[in-house]
């Protein structure tokens, strides 16, 4: 089959898919060719036994032992091939090797944050090195997600208040689609992050470089974060009005809660709004749609709103 894809699965890019593969297309082509040999004997006996004049009567069928024994014995065989073929992938799935590389992975509506050990944070970008086991260990924020990961063939839930884990290798350089394929509301089907395989000596470079956010400006850091931790998925720039507000103009404008209250946005507001969306809610948009940013260092916060002033 290759890595190169089919109409069915995508190109494989891990060491675990060609074997995901293999059983998939096992049970795939087993599956047409028991569908065609009992269609095909169905259409068979229809014909074959079809009443050819008012007077045809059926004669007595004998039952044959060997037929019955057969279709009971072959699917149990089958059946149990791939429950061992099946549970060993799974346990293969689901063991990390001791040596994989850990990155600690958080969900929340409707983006993804990616946590290095050496304190970088990426919002909606997954970087990791080739020809080496990478640990996700995951959680949410707030609703039931769940990382899938087509290239890999890996998928596994997020869920909020405790920790899931999947563990990958990828065998090729390139850039490949991270979803949520679980429904959690309406911006679903916008909660795609990318994964980006470096060599491990590319991998090394991005990772000191994604660490040294202390010598960017502020503003441009801002401008980073807002991509990465996927603002620009309800907020725009240019004016244009999404699930939650447009930045352009905000910065200084005066804001009508869902009370009444008028509030000017200035730098309280939107720190206030970037810690805790849920106290106060602009009139016109839904609550409880926006998480809290709690995760953000004080640095980060700052820098969000420097770029948020900028537009």
């Amino acid at each position: 089959m290759g890595n190169n894809g089919t109409v069915w699965l995508p190109e494989s890019a891990s060491t675990v898919a060609p074997e995901v593969d293999w059983l998939f297309y096992f049970v795939y082509w087993t599956s047409i060719v028991i569908t065609l040999l009992v269609v095909g004997g169905m259409i068979y006996l229809v014909w074959k036994y079809r009443r050819k004049s008012d007077e045809d009567r059926p004669e007595p069928v004998k039952e044959s032992k060997l037929l019955e024994i057969s279709w009971v014995v072959v699917p149990t065989i089958l059946v149990l091939l791939v429950f061992t073929w099946g549970f060993q992938g799974y346990l293969k799935l689901t063991v990390a090797p001791s040596n994989a590389y850990e990155i600690q992975a958080t969900a929340f509506s409707w983006g993804w944050s990616f946590d290095y050990p050496n304190g970088a944070s990426v919002g909606n970008e997954l970087h990791v090195p080739v020809d080496r086991p990478v640990r996700l260990n995951m959680s949410s924020e707030d609703v039931l997600h769940s990382l899938f990961i087509p290239a890999f063939r890996v998928k596994q839930d997020v869920l909020p208040d405790r920790y899931t884990s999947v563990w990958f290798e990828a065998t090729q350089e390139g850039e490949y689609h991270l979803f949520c394929s679980e429904y959690c509301g309406t911006q679903h089907a916008e909660m795609i992050a990318t994964v980006h395989v470096h060599s491990q000596a590319d991998f090394d470079e991005w990772l000191a470089d994604a660490a040294m956010d202390e010598d960017v400006p502020l503003p441009e850091l801002g401008e980073r974060l807002f991509g990465q931790q996927g603002c620009q998925q309800c907020h725009s720039v240019d004016g244009t009005d999404g699930i939650g507000p447009t930045m352009q103009g905000l910065f200084g404008s005066e804001r009508t809660m869902q009370d009444g209250e008028v509030l000017e946005a200035d730098e309280n507001y939107l720190r206030q709004m970037i810690i805790n969306p849920g106290e106060r809610v602009v009139e016109g948009y839904q609550a409880g749609v926006m998480p809290p940013y709690g995760r953000l260092s004080e640095r980060e916060i700052n820098a969000l709103i420097a770029y948020i002033k900028e537009q």
